[in-house]
């Protein structure tokens, strides 16, 4: 998960401001990016859009940060 680090200090977010961007409860959140917990497809989801990337990025299945070009039911 230390891509999932990266990124969120990338854009100078805390762990609190993931909470209030993807609605994960802060400890969970850790959870997730101390490796100690797996996200959902859901938590995914939403951690690739509020750190603008793809889940592809967050899965390890890419290099590319940025993200796909989105649809319009996704912004």
């Amino acid at each position: 998960m230390n891509r999932l680090k990266e990124l969120r200090l990338e854009r100078g977010y805390t762990q609190i401001k993931m909470q209030l961007l993807t609605g994960i409860d802060q400890s969970d959140y850790s959870k997730i990016e101390n490796g100690r917990r797996y996200f959902t497809f859901e938590q995914c989801k939403r951690i690739a859009l509020a750190l603008d990337t793809s889940m592809d990025y967050l899965a390890g299945l890419t290099d590319q940060k940025h993200p796909y070009p989105r649809s319009r039911h996704d912004k």
